[in-house]
């Protein structure tokens, strides 16, 4: 008789299937459990260093460091594309800013260090990775 599969395989499982997704939401995984069983299994999932924890109820895909041994966000487009992906899942619609305009049209050489995006509407979370955090403009 074939073992069942622990909740923390099927949501591996389904992280490892969404190839081209960087980012993942806890609402994601409802349907697999609990929502209690679902955050432990991703609390466990983080603390392999698997999953980094960006905001509230938003999680991304990491490899692990050869360096350090700590857990880096895997994104093609580093942090700001992956700010970018959960404000887009969560619902949010923005835009980018006056300033990052002006950088791709060639009229600035100035490039913000932290992602900077404009919100339209209500958003009042919180997206960081270690020190670079998400600034909402509205």
């Amino acid at each position: 008789m074939p073992r069942r599969r622990t909740l923390r395989e099927k949501i591996e499982a389904r992280i490892e299937r969404k190839k081209d997704d960087s980012v993942f939401l806890t609402r994601e995984f409802a349907g697999l459990g609990g929502e209690d069983q679902v955050l432990r299994a991703l609390r466990g999932l983080v603390r392999d260093g698997k999953l980094v924890r960006l905001g509230y109820g938003v999680y991304g895909r990491a490899i692990v460091s050869r360096l350090s041994g700590e857990a880096l966000l895997y994104s093609p487009g580093g942090f700001r594309s992956a700010s970018r992906e959960a404000l887009t899942k969560l619902g949010v619609k923005w835009e980018p800013t006056e300033s990052e305009r002006a950088y791709n049209e060639g009229r600035s050489t100035q490039i913000p260090f932290n992602p900077v995006l404009r919100v339209k509407g209500r958003f009042s979370r919180r997206l960081r990775d270690k020190d670079l955090e998400l600034v909402v403009v509205r």
